[in-house]
């Protein structure tokens, strides 16, 4: 299961309990670890919920839930900014003041990371809440290089799934790859065996498949934005979203190794949950 699991889960249970700030506690309780989105048939968020509208299934079988919170959770994102030569310079500028207005959304807990995608995919601020690290940062961005996404997903998924909390992943682009050396397929399997939400936003006329596909496997969402202008009111969708979300802890099914999968599911007509859809286990 994910090493930041029973961390996490620990520090949700004690703070529903307490009442007191999550991030104040620790815990070795073993529990899977999931987020979810639940919206109405308009796409709102549907907040309120409690455990007891909630069902989940490993591998189709029900399992209890232990542990259960809605709100704010500490988070830890990090913003991929493709700032190749595919980019208009237009575009770049909408990419950087639209992760600015994201980052003045964030909590003061909240870490952020600043990753420039060209030819070579750069952590160009490191996971901090000092959110000048992140403005300079952005400052700094100019148009360079090619445009290799699935390369460049995977790397940032390497980057940020270490911290702690949760972990999310908001790649600004184009939306098409350009001379990755991994595959569709490849970055698909990689979102779905890591536990980070992914966020693809892509600018332009069009984008790839494959985004959807990421962002479904993780329990993140995809957008098309054909409208620079759209860019903020997009981030401010997310960030909302990633607060409004519901951890759910429960505990894992048998010791066997590999692929487990996941459903989650809410008790009340015309509702959509988004999550992500398994886990790879290992019992060493």
């Amino acid at each position: 299961m994910p090493p930041a699991a029973a961390l996490l889960l620990g520090l949700a249970l004690a703070a529903t309990a307490s009442g007191r700030p999550a991030g104040q506690f620790t815990s070795r309780v073993s529990l899977v670890e999931v987020y979810a989105t639940v919206t109405d048939s308009a796409g709102r968020l549907v907040k309120g919920l409690t455990a007891d509208d909630f069902v989940v299934e490993e591998d189709g079988v029900p399992r209890r839930i232990q542990a259960f919170a809605a709100g704010t959770f500490p988070l830890s994102v990090a913003v991929g900014v493709d700032r190749s030569f595919s980019m208009s310079d237009r575009g770049l500028a909408a990419a950087v003041t639209a992760t600015r207005t994201f980052s003045e959304r964030l909590t003061p807990d909240d870490q952020l990371m600043i990753i420039g995608i060209g030819s070579e995919t750069e952590v160009l601020a490191p996971l901090s809440n000092d959110r000048g690290v992140a403005r300079r940062a952005l400052e700094r961005l100019a148009r360079w290089g090619t445009t290799p996404l699935f390369d460049a997903v995977i790397q940032a998924i390497d980057a940020v799934q270490p911290a702690p909390g949760r972990r999310a992943l908001i790649l600004l682009s184009d939306g098409e790859d350009r001379y990755s050396r991994a595959s569709a397929d490849e970055v698909i399997a990689y979102a779905r065996q890591h536990d980070v939400l992914v966020y693809p936003v892509s600018l332009g006329d069009s984008q790839e498949k494959v985004w959807t596909e990421v962002a479904a496997v993780s329990g993140g969402r995809a957008y098309a934005i054909r409208n620079h202008r759209d860019l903020d009111a997009t981030l401010t969708a997310i960030a909302d979203e990633l607060r409004g979300q519901y951890l759910i802890g429960y505990p894992p099914g048998d010791g066997r190794d590999g692929w487990r999968a996941i459903r989650v599911r809410v008790n009340r007509p015309a509702v959509h949950v988004r999550a992500r859809d398994g886990y790879l286990a290992s019992a060493r």
